[in-house]
Parts: C-alpha cells; structure tokens; sequence
C-alpha cells in the first residue's frame, strides 16, 4: 500500500472516529432530556395526587368527550384542544387517576421535544437545565397531569421558538420548518388568542426585518396557526354568531379586555391559588415570591451574555416571546390564575439556565467553587418553597373536589340521579360529579331559559343550588329546600326522595 493510499485510510478513520464520537455524544444529549422528562412524570404522579379529582374547567372540558356526564355549555374563549387532548382516555374511562397519569406521560413527552427542538442551538446543559427551571415550577407540576391548555401552549412556545431559531439558521432544515407549523398549530389548537400574543415576535421579525425575511418561515407561522385555530374559527360562525361576536363574549367573560394592572393579582397567586377573582387578600411571603422576580432577572442576564458572546437572538427571542405571552395576562385582564403565565416561564427559562450553567463552569478554581456554592444553596431553597406550595395547592384543591363529590352523592340520596339537571351555584362541576346536565339561566354561562327549566322540572330531576345566604333563581324559589354543606339545595317537582 502506498503512503497516499495509507493517509487517506487513516483520514477516513480519523473522520469515522469523529463521527462517532459526536454520534455518542448526540446519544448522551438525549439521554439527559429523557430522564428529565421521567423524572418531571415521576414528580407529577407522586407529588399531584392521581386522585385529585377535576377541576371546575376540567369538568368542561373532559364533558365534551366523556359518557359520564352531558357536555357542559362550552363558552366562547375556550377551544376543543384540550377535550380532543383528554379524549383517548375520558371518552371511554371515568377514572380521574388513569386520566392523571396518561396526562403526565403526555406531559413529560411533551417537555422532551420542545426542549430537544432547541439541539444545535445550546448545549444539552443548558437545554436540561432550562426544562429543570421550568418543570420545577410548582405552578408547572400542578398543572402538567390537568385537563387544561396552558402548559401545552407552553411547551408550543418553547419548542416553536427554537425550531424558528434553527429553520433561520438553516434554510435546507425541513424538520425545523415542520416544527414551526407543528408548534403554533399546537398552541391555536388549545387557546388561539394565546397562540397569536406567544409568536407575534416571530411575525414581525419575519415580516420586517430584512434578514430574517423568509416566505417559508412566514407561511409555516401561518398555516400552523390556520390548520390549529380553524376549527375554532368556523365554530365562532355556526354557534357564536360570528368571529367578532366571539371574541366580544370572551372579552366580556373575562370582564372585559381592556387596560387592567394585574400585576399585583399574579403575585398573590403565586401563594398557590389556583385562581384570584376577585384577587384580594395579603400577599404571599416574601420567599413565596422570591423566584417570581429572580427568574426575569436571571432571563436579562442571560440576554447581556448571549449579546457578548455574539448569540442575541437565542437569548432576545425567548425574551420577546415571553414579554408578548404574558402582556394580555399582566396588563389587560383584572383578575389572575398562575397557569396564564407558564408559556412566559417556559421561556425565561432558556436564558435563565443559560446564566446558571456559566457561572457553575466560569473558569478558576476558586470562582466556580463560589458559584457551584451559591447555585446550589439557591436552587436547594427554590425547590424547598416550590414543594411547599404546591403540597398547599394540591391539599386545598383536593378538599375542594371531595366537597363537590359529596353534594353529589347527596344529590343523588335525594333522587338527583341521570338523566338530571343542575343549575345555580357551582353546578357546572358538581353536575359533572353527579353525572348530570347543567344549565344556567343568567351569567357568564347561560344557556338556558327559565321557561325552559320549569318544563324540563316538570319531567325529569332538576336541582337548584345556593349558598347558605345566596339567592336561588326566581323559578325555583319555592322548591323544597335541603341545607347541605353550607349550600341549600332546592329540588324541582319531578324529583322523587329516597331515604328521608
């Protein structure tokens, strides 16, 4: 063999040998973002107990696809992504624990590939220590195995963001540009108007700035959106009276979109309160809180980092996405739930784990001592207060469920049995528990008239509910009253009693 043929066979095992390695370390990456994804299902199923029960949007929800119960009136902001998400389980199983734990599978699987669309783009380091920030969350581990959409527009947003990244670093990457459509078609499919507020930076780069001017890019933005909100779109037309209308009833039933600070009303949802309207009452503690501001600060941070390191745009993106996802729910509703902003810490994370991951691996000895100190003490504190909440959050929402399981059963002791109907306080959920209809006759919710209850009372068990001191309906003021549970339960004439 000559000495051209012997350098070239050793070229070729030196590029093979190269290969490999990087194929191994490839390996390694993803190896690292599965068990975090296992461990984020893990902490799920321990920590958010499988029997929780549904919440009162759960219930609307999962009605639309499950045979326990009839479809609860479907208002004008929700979309059909959520029941369809849910529907492999509740459209044939009552079992809230098998629906839990099918939901933190999903969950985790969906924490993976929006975290594994970011490869290329930062180190698998990073990557896990920005899906560890964020899956660490109490309000992100409460809301992971729930029947709700806002986790999932936020793992759309994390992972749509970097594939956008990559699809402009990479023209000829198709999966990337795949990946935008996918990733805003599965945020419109769960909330549309979210979906818009979480890429319009990505819009307006594509529409007006030159360089990142790409038709490919913009039409994957758009048929995404087009292919998740249709559904959505044509339904505001047949049920809602049109787009605009639709838009209007949501406005309204969020008591109207307009300038409203909400600022404060989040904080005092970071307490654990699932929702906070109307928001009033003390601020959570100091440490409750802490993380809430320490987390955009971090983000910040990691921007002035990826500007001197000549990576702006993995850092300024995320930031933007974050800032547009969270401005309708900081500034434009008056009241607060701490789901609306998960799409926001999913991707402060980003730069955040950036800024953390840095400081641990600083070079010098005595410098990353220090940091590894302080990083850890922080985290280690961080994750003391994240438990702590959310054991809080899942025992008071637990209760809250078990009461509405038990006026169930009561309702059923007293010949509310299906097919039945339910209206006044609460009935939406507990009507779901009973596996009954629910209807309303005013409110955010009405789909009824009360001449209309009256002659379905007259035919099958119908129930009214108030509080201790509320006001039943008109209509059904003169029903026999049973007290229960700080509630009165008011009972139309087709019911029959049984065991009093």
């Amino acid at each position: 063999m000559g000495n051209g043929s012997h350098a070239t066979l050793v070229d070729a095992r030196r590029h093979e040998s190269s290969k490999s390695a990087r194929i191994s370390w490839h390996v390694r990456g993803e190896l690292w973002l599965v068990v975090l994804a296992c461990a984020f299902v893990l902490l799920q199923l321990l920590l958010v107990r499988p029997g929780m029960g549904l919440g009162w949007d759960e219930t609307v929800y999962v009605s639309q696809v499950s045979p326990h119960a009839p479809a609860a009136f479907f208002s004008a902001p929700r979309a059909r992504g959520t029941s369809l998400l849910a529907a492999p389980v509740a459209s044939w199983s009552s079992s809230t624990p098998l629906l839990r734990t099918y939901l933190a599978l999903l969950s985790g699987l969906g924490l993976f590939l929006a975290l594994r669309a970011w490869r290329g783009l930062l180190p698998v380091r990073v990557r896990v220590s920005a899906g560890a920030l964020f899956a660490t969350l109490w309000v992100t581990l409460f809301y992971g195995p729930q029947a709700m959409p806002n986790y999932w527009v936020a793992v759309g947003a994390l992972a749509g963001t970097g594939y956008f990244l990559r699809a402009h670093a990479d023209p000829s990457d198709r999966k990337a540009l795949w990946g935008v459509g996918a990733s805003a078609a599965l945020m419109a499919w769960m909330r549309p108007t979210d979906a818009v507020w979480a890429i319009l930076p990505l819009l307006v780069l594509v529409v007006g700035v030159r360089r990142w001017r790409r038709p490919q890019l913009l039409a994957a933005l758009l048929v995404g959106l087009v292919a998740g909100a249709g559904e959505w779109v044509i339904e505001a037309y047949v049920s809602y009276g049109g787009l605009g209308q639709r838009l209007s009833d949501g406005s309204a039933i969020q008591g109207g979109l307009g300038w409203n600070i909400a600022v404060a009303d989040q904080m005092r949802s970071l307490g654990g309160r699932a929702l906070c309207r109307p928001c009033a009452g003390a601020m959570p503690s100091l440490a409750e809180m802490a993380w809430w501001f320490v987390l955009p600060l971090l983000a910040a941070l990691g921007l002035l980092l990826a500007v001197r390191t000549r990576r702006t745009a993995t850092a300024l993106l995320p930031l933007a996405c974050a800032a547009t996802a969270a401005f309708p729910y900081l500034f434009l509703i008056g009241y607060a739930a701490p789901r609306f902003l998960l799409p926001a810490y999913a991707l402060l994370a980003v730069p955040a784990a950036d800024v953390l991951v840095r400081w641990v691996t600083a070079p010098g000895r005595a410098r990353r001592t220090v940091a590894v100190t302080l990083v850890a003490l922080g985290v280690g504190g961080h994750l003391t207060i994240q438990y702590a909440v959310l054991n809080g959050a899942v025992h008071h929402t637990t209760a809250a469920h078990r009461d509405w399981a038990r006026t169930a059963a009561e309702l059923h002791r007293l010949g509310v049995r299906p097919p039945c109907r339910l209206t006044g306080h609460e009935a939406i959920p507990i009507a779901f528990y009973a596996g009954c209809a629910s209807a309303q006759t005013e409110g955010h919710n009405t789909s009824t008239t009360p001449a209309d209850m009256l002659r379905t009372a007259r035919h099958i068990p119908v129930a009214a509910l108030a509080t201790e001191n509320g006001e039943p309906p008109a209509y059904a003021r003169r029903w026999p009253s049973h007290p229960f549970g700080g509630l009165r339960i008011l009972l139309g004439p087709a019911v029959r009693e049984s065991g009093l």
